[in-house]
């Protein structure tokens, strides 16, 4: 490299305009892009990977869908790519009536074999070649990977291919350490600065594991991978089952949902370590305006009355039951509003929540 292009690379590079609105992407939670960002319509950023961990069935694959569905109606995301890695084959649901027609038209794989069929990665390698490549079609794009636990490596399929003719012979069968997490520490590092320059999203999903043997942690659980995914993620969203939502029907009570828990376990963008929850039906996926009606009653800003399931939403000029009161904001037009209000009420708390102290470096 000639001595001119090295001074090119050294050069302090200009600062970046401070963000606005349009240089995020919603969640499709408003609790949860306050937890992000402290911003009710704000979730991920441009430019930035992120990093989805969770149980079984807690949640992962839908939020991660829901982002590309909210990019599909947002104008700063027009002629965005929306890139579905889809490894683990899990995500059967019918994309159109969950996601839009906007969303499930937009979808596309990393890529086609010569027949048209999508070629999902296999491999660490692949994955991230595949990520270079949409880098290199020059178009921003969200490129989601569900999950980095199906990956294989090269190396681990010859290691394993090395094992069975051993086996086979009789011969003595030697144990081998996962070349993942170093795949991972080399290669994730490569494609953060060109998904930043493109204004691109990469999302990572991950299952987690029970740890073992550490008896002495807090946290009793750990995901695969090693830990360049953590470090590198700008946020890490840890996702978890808090519950069933039911519904009585002809006399019984029957699930129609799942009671989701996220957590902000590592963010860079506000430093906060938060915990939402909100409920995924079946029948719509994540319920938005539910769980802000929710979050207000628990907070005590809509007082809900004793006797009768009647919740007092001073702000709609209501005294109504939660699934009326829901009705009426979505009949009317009034979901802004109330984000606005959940927005109001969780930034007064984060506000109670500061210490105070006399600035030492002003």
């Amino acid at each position: 490299m000639k001595t001119e292009d090295i001074k090119k690379k050294l050069q302090p590079k200009p600062q970046r305009p401070q963000p606005t609105a349009k240089d995020y992407l919603s969640t499709g939670s408003t609790l949860l892009n306050l937890a992000m960002t402290g911003k009710s319509t704000c979730g991920f950023f441009k430019g930035q990977y992120y990093l989805i961990v969770g149980d079984s069935q807690s949640g992962k694959t839908w939020l991660s869908l829901t982002c590309l569905a909210e990019a599909s109606i947002n104008p700063n995301f027009k002629g965005y790519r929306f890139v579905y890695d889809n490894g683990e084959g899990g995500a059967l649901m019918n994309m159109e009536r969950y996601f839009g027609k906007q969303m499930a038209r937009r979808l596309e794989p990393p890529e086609r074999d010569d027949d048209g069929n999508p070629v999902y990665s296999r491999y660490v390698e692949q994955l991230y070649y595949h990520i270079k490549d949409a880098v290199e079609d020059g178009r921003p794009f969200i490129y989601i990977q569900d999950s980095i636990d199906v990956l294989s490596c090269f190396a681990e399929e010859d290691k394993f291919q090395e094992q069975r003719d051993a086996f086979d012979k009789g011969k003595e069968i030697k144990g081998s350490y996962s070349q993942q997490p170093k795949l991972h520490s080399q290669d994730l590092r490569q494609i953060l600065g060109p998904i930043q320059q493109s204004g691109s999203i990469v999302i990572f999903i991950n299952q987690t594991r029970d740890k073992i043997g550490d008896i002495f942690s807090f946290e009793k659980k750990t995901h695969s991978g090693g830990r360049a995914i953590t470090f590198y993620a700008t946020i890490e969203l840890w996702s978890s089952i808090a519950g069933q939502v039911k519904k009585t029907v002809h006399g019984k009570p029957r699930q129609v949902g799942t009671l989701i828990e996220v957590r902000t376990k590592k963010n860079r963008t506000q430093g906060k370590d938060r915990t939402v929850v909100f409920p995924i039906y079946w029948s719509c996926g994540i319920d938005d305006i539910g769980a802000c009606v929710d979050y207000l009653c628990e907070e005590k800003h809509w007082k809900a009355k004793e006797k009768g399931g009647i919740i007092v939403a001073p702000e709609m000029h209501l005294e109504a039951s939660r699934e009326k009161i829901i009705r009426h904001i979505q009949d009317n037009d009034l979901e802004r509003d109330v984000q606005e209000i959940v927005a109001d009420v969780w930034n007064e708390i984060e506000k109670q929540c500061e210490i105070i102290r006399k600035p030492r470096y002003a």
